[in-house]
């Protein structure tokens, strides 16, 4: 049986539609839709073809922010990314859209999710708002400490955190 704080942090979980796996307990609803991940513009943002055809919807992977394209890293958390999802069917859970049109989602491949994956593997950090430290925060800390990806000690500079980056030289675009 769930405790009454159990309950109300998947309850919270659902609501503000974070990663599920943020609470062990917590499953993640029924699919909105799957595709097939058709392009891949960088490390948290994709492309995905609906199972009707049609235009790909662009979703950006929500609860991460990968390195940008033109920052140390970016290119290796697309390459990363692209190896991962492109042409494989994934599910989509997401209904939120962000300031730039694109639907914030999870996004899962054979059930592992790929948020969770990028952090994990040191090529995003997980996204953090002014009290959290984000969804995958723990597999940050352990990312960090392994020395992976954006966080190896053999990068010439140390990672700097994409909005950060962005504040400072703007958009790669």
């Amino acid at each position: 049986m769930l405790s009454l704080s159990q309950a109300l942090a998947i309850i919270t979980l659902l609501v503000l539609g974070l990663p599920a796996r943020a609470s062990p307990l917590a499953t993640p609803p029924a699919p909105a839709w799957s595709g097939v991940v058709s392009y891949v513009v960088d490390g948290d943002t994709v492309r995905v073809r609906p199972p009707s055809g049609g235009k790909p919807i662009s979703v950006r992977i929500n609860g991460i922010d990968a390195p940008e394209i033109c920052q140390a890293g970016g290119s290796a958390s697309r390459d990363a990314l692209m190896r991962k999802l492109l042409g494989q069917r994934v599910a989509v859970y997401g209904r939120h859209h962000d300031d730039y049109g694109r639907l914030l989602v999870k996004i899962t491949l054979k059930g592992e999710d790929t948020g969770e994956w990028m952090v994990a593997q040191g090529l995003a950090w997980s996204y953090r708002s002014r009290a959290s430290a984000g969804p995958y925060a723990e597999q940050q800390r352990r990312a960090r400490a392994a020395g992976l990806g954006i966080f190896s000690p053999s990068h010439a500079v140390p990672p700097v955190y994409p909005a950060q980056f962005r504040k400072q030289h703007g958009s790669c675009r």
